[in-house]
C-alpha cells in the first residue's frame, strides 16, 4: 500500500513514519512518498526517517519529490499536513492580530481566518489533483485549520476526505487517566467543531463516570484542562472543553499573555525549527545523529505547547504526564487500517455532518465520534448541543463559510465579513484593518479584490 505525505518536509512526519514502522499487519503501508515545496526540508526529514528505519526489517520504502503530481500518482492514501506560508506566515498571523489587540493563534480567531484564506485555495487545488490522479485514494487531512480545510476539500472529494486532530483524543485520555479508566474501553461523548468541542460524557459499561470527576475539585485540578479552565468553571459547564476553548473563555487574559510574551508561539517554532533544519542541512553526521536532533527538538516543542495560556491561567509548566498528546499519527494509522482492512474502529474525526447536529446543514464538517469501516467514516448520533455551545459553533461555522466564499470568489467583502463575524474580533473597522494587515504580510492574499 502506498501513502503520500504532503508537507513531507514537516517536522512531525517522523511521528507518522514511526507508527508505520510498528505496523506489522497484512496490507500495511510499504511505500511512502514525501512531497514538499522545500527540497532542503525534504532531505532533512528523509535523513531522520533513514535513522528510524535502520535495522528495521521491511521498513517502508521512502521516496521524495517536489513534484506534486508525481507524488500523488498511485497513492492509496494521501496524508495532507501542509503549511502554506510556512512558520514565517504563522508568526506574521500572530503579529498582525496582536497589533490590533486581538488573538492571532493559527487556528482560532483572526490568525485562523488569515491562515484559512491562504490555505483553502491550495487545498482545493490538491483535492482536484487527487480526484484526477488518484481517484481511488482516501485523503486524511491534518492541515490546519483542519475543519475548515476538510470542508473545502470535501466539496471536491465528498466523504473520501476525513479530517483528524489529536486534541480530542488527548483530552479523553487525560480524563480517563484521572478517573482510573482504560481509555480503550471508554466511550467519549465529544462533539463540536475542530478546536471547538466539549467532552460531555465518558461512559464505561453504559455508565457515565464524568459527573464523578466534575464533582471532585481536587481531581479536576490535577490535569491540563482542569488547571487551564479551573474546577469551578468546568463544574459550571458540566463538561470538559477542548483546550482551544481557553482562547474563548479567557480571551482577554490570553491576548494579554501573548502580547507580553517574549516571543509568540509561531515565532518560537520558526526559530527553533530553523535551528533544527540548519543543523541537518550541514554535515551528514554520525548514524543516528539526525534522529537524536529530532528527539531533542520534539521534547522542547511539546514542553512549551500552549505556554501563553498556562501563563494566563497561572499554572506554570506542563506536567510530564500531560505531555503525551492524543497521537495524531496513531489516529491516522487506525483510520487507514479501518478503511483498507475493514478493521472497524471508533475514532473522533472531522466529517460531514449529515444529520448529526440539527443546528448545522448536512455539508458542514463537524468533529464527533465516528464508526469507521471499509466504506469510510460514519458520524454517530449525538445529543443536541446546549445553547451556549450552539452559539459558538454556529458563529464559527458562519465564519468558515465566509472564508470558503472568499476563497472561491476572491471577494474582499466576504473576507472582511469572516473577520467581523468572528466572536473574538470586536468591530468591523478592526476586521478591515486586519485584512489590510494580512494582505500586506502575505502576497498570496492578493487574490482578494473588490
Amino acid at each position: 500500500m502506498r501513502l503520500t505525505i504532503l508537507g513531507g518536509g514537516g517536522f512531525r512526519v517522523p511521528l507518522v513514519y514511526r507508527a508505520l514502522l510498528r505496523d506489522r499487519g497484512a496490507g500495511r503501508v510499504t511505500r511512502v512518498a514525501l512531497h514538499d515545496v522545500d527540497a532542503g526540508r525534504l532531505a532533512a526529514v528523509a535523513r531522520v526517517l533513514a535513522d528510524q528505519a535502520s535495522g528495521v526489517a521491511d521498513a517502508p520504502e521512502v521516496t521524495v519529490s517536489t513534484d506534486l503530481d508525481e507524488a500523488l500518482r498511485g497513492a492509496d492514501f494521501v496524508f495532507s499536513a501542509i503549511r502554506v506560508g510556512g512558520l514565517d506566515g504563522r508568526a506574521a498571523d500572530e503579529r498582525v492580530a496582536l497589533a490590533e489587540g486581538v488573538l492571532g493563534q493559527e487556528t482560532v480567531g483572526a490568525g485562523g481566518i488569515a491562515y484559512g484564506l491562504r490555505t483553502v485555495p491550495v487545498a482545493v487545488d490538491i483535492a482536484r489533483r487527487v480526484a484526477r490522479l488518484a481517484p481511488g485514494a482516501w485523503v486524511i487531512n491534518f492541515t490546519n485549520p483542519a475543519g475548515l480545510v476538510t470542508e473545502a476539500m470535501s466539496r471536491v472529494l465528498g466523504d473520501r476526505v476525513i479530517g483528524i486532530c489529536d486534541s480530542p483524543v488527548g483530552l479523553g485520555r487525560r480524563v480517563a487517566r484521572v478517573l482510573g479508566v482504560d481509555p480503550d474501553e471508554a466511550w467519549f461523548d465529544y462533539v463540536g467543531l475542530n478546536h471547538l468541542g466539549w467532552l460531555r460524557g465518558l461512559r464505561v459499561g453504559g455508565r457515565d463516570v464524568l459527573p464523578r470527576l466534575l464533582a471532585d475539585p481536587a481531581a479536576l485540578g490535577s490535569f491540563e484542562e482542569g488547571r487551564l479552565f479551573g474546577p469551578e468553571w468546568l463544574d459550571s459547564l458540566g463538561a470538559i472543553p477542548n483546550e482551544y476553548l481557553h482562547y474563548y473563555y479567557f480571551n482577554r487574559e490570553t491576548v494579554r499573555a501573548y502580547t507580553d510574551a517574549e516571543q509568540t508561539r509561531g515565532a518560537f517554532l520558526r526559530d527553533q525549527q530553523a535551528g533544527f533544519y540548519g543543523e541537518l542541512g550541514r554535515a551528514d553526521g554520525a548514524p543516528g545523529s539526525a534522529l537524536d536532533a529530532w528527539h531533542r527538538t520534539l521534547a522542547e516543542r511539546e514542553a512549551t505547547y500552549m505556554a501563553a495560556n498556562r501563563d494566563a491561567a497561572g499554572v506554570g509548566e506542563r506536567d510530564d504526564e500531560d505531555l503525551e498528546s492524543g497521537g495524531y499519527e496513531k489516529i491516522a494509522l487506525a483510520l487507514m487500517r479501518a478503511i483498507s482492512r475493514d478493521e472497524r474502529a471508533t475514532l473522533i474525526l472531522n466529517v460531514r455532518n449529515r444529520s448529526t447536529l440539527s443546528v448545522l446543514d448536512p455539508e458542514a464538517v463537524i468533529e464527533v465520534p465516528c464508526f469507521v469501516d471499509a466504506n469510510g467514516a460514519h458520524p454517530v448520533a449525538v445529543d443536541p448541543l446546549p445553547y451556549h455551545a450552539v452559539g459558538l459553533v454556529t458563529s464559527v461555522k458562519a465564519v468558515e463559510r465566509e472564508v470558503l466564499a472568499a476563497a472561491e470568489s476572491g471577494s474582499r467583502a466576504n473576507a472582511v465579513k469572516a473577520f467581523a463575524l468572528h466572536p473574538l474580533v470586536d468591530s468591523v473597522p478592526v476586521a478591515r484593518r486586519l485584512l489590510d494587515g494580512y494582505t500586506r504580510a502575505h502576497p498570496g492574499l492578493a487574490y482578494l479584490k473588490g
